[in-house]
């Protein structure tokens, strides 16, 4: 039976790709490899948001030449689109820009001949949902929309159909995603809105547990704040596209904000929902940040209601207005880098201390012999003493403890 492995780098929309490949792939009667050495057919999903998503990709496809010269390699997404020549020249490869990913999965059965014997397994233990696609957003920073294209939403009925079908299938929580999901439904005619198709999840699908990826905001006006916060369906963890806490840098990136804006944004979900895990996405390095400006982003985060933020160095990337501009030394955006993601690591341990001896909802998401490893609703890693539960329960668990990056706890039910 010919076996398949997937690899992916990047974007919860590329999770989400990937995570529909895999269940395609199985129904075509292709088996799920647990490592890429001992796979006949390897699909790499690939990044290039930034110089290291770039290497990463790299480095991975010299390791499977290596390790594993005879498969047969599958190559998708952004980097190819950007670096076409550089990864023709990988052996025994085919590429697929990502127009030509929805007749991927066709074209790989098409291609390997499968049997029809294969018994599925789960590529994951949460299911995820691409509703949306490209950008129509032109930060200065950004290469995604050239190589994604603009914003293009699946029409609702596709939504709610794939939705159903995942539940289906005894999923117990699905992560919405897209790659600038604030603007579902824009480009639809007639238009909607990410918030009305919610409302219609919620109608289809009761008891659905649905998480959100990262949310723009710009577009995340009073009243998406209260229906978000307050929605019962939707996890108490809400990420937001932040990227910097100077409004002289935030001017220069393109992004028409003010730190102002995300103050008031953050206090209102921390309002709304005071248990909820709030995220944001920040740049450091970004060309013309001084030090003042880094030093305002620093005091801000610290003294936001942010419970974590994952902090990029900036990348320059080439077609971008911002990789013409004078460049931060590397050491210097390094060094900001550090220290953001060492007062990351501190909120977050305080927001998962402030759980301690409390009961939470959580998705088993993957299981070893000696433990389970937990997501709660509100975006807490929680290990537990093994028991008879598999990736993709609901569980409760109580928290008892507090380390470096989880949480340790014991599950009640």
């Amino acid at each position: 039976m010919i076996s398949f492995f997937l690899q992916n780098f990047g974007c919860r929309v590329n999770q989400a790709e990937a995570f529909e490949w895999a269940e395609q792939f199985q129904g075509g009667g292709l088996r799920l490899a647990d490592d890429a050495a001992h796979s006949d057919l390897i699909l790499v999903n690939t990044c290039t948001l930034t110089s290291r998503a770039d290497r990463d990709v790299r480095k991975f496809l010299a390791k499977v030449g290596r390790d594993n010269p005879s498969a047969r390699v599958i190559v998708a997404g952004c980097l190819v689109d950007r670096a076409r020549a550089e990864l023709e020249r990988v052996p025994n490869v085919t590429l697929f820009a990502n127009k030509d990913k929805g007749a991927l999965a066709e074209m790989v059965l098409a291609l390997a001949r499968p049997a029809n014997d294969a018994s599925p397994s789960r590529f994951r233990a949460r299911a995820l949902l691409k509703v949306q696609d490209g950008c129509d957003c032109s930060c200065t920073f950004c290469i995604i929309p050239s190589v994604r294209g603009g914003s293009k939403s699946q029409p609702p009925e596709s939504v709610l159909a794939r939705l159903e079908h995942l539940t289906s299938q005894g999923f117990r929580e699905v992560v919405l995603t897209g790659i600038h999901l604030s603007s579902y439904g824009q480009d639809l005619e007639p238009k909607t809105s990410l918030q009305a198709l919610l409302k219609e999840m919620d109608k289809r699908c009761p008891g659905l547990r649905l998480r959100l990826s990262s949310l723009d905001p710009r577009l995340l006006g009073p009243e998406m704040r209260e229906f978000l916060a307050v929605s019962a369906f939707i996890r108490p963890h809400f990420h937001l596209s932040l990227q910097n806490g100077s409004d002289r840098v935030l001017r220069r990136m393109g992004r028409k904000s003010r730190q102002a804006d995300y103050r008031e944004i953050l206090a209102d979900l921390r309002r709304l929902a005071p248990e909820a895990a709030l995220g944001a996405d920040i740049i450091t390095g970004f060309p013309g940040e001084d030090e003042p400006d880094f030093r305002t982003t620093f005091e801000f985060l610290e003294t936001s209601p942010l419970s974590y933020f994952h902090v990029f160095s900036y990348s320059s990337r080439p077609g971008t207005a911002a990789a013409s501009w004078p460049q931060i030394p590397q050491s210097e955006t390094g060094r900001r880098t550090s220290l953001l993601q060492k007062l990351s690591l501190q909120k977050n341990a305080d927001f998962r201390r402030s759980f301690l001896g409390q009961t939470l909802e959580a998705v088993v998401i993957r299981k070893a012999r000696d433990r389970v490893e937990l997501l709660t609703a509100n975006y807490l890693k929680v290990l537990a003493g093994v028991g008879p539960w598999n990736e993709g329960d609901a569980v409760r668990v109580t928290l008892d403890r507090v380390e470096d990056r989880f949480a340790l706890g014991v599950i009640r039910d």
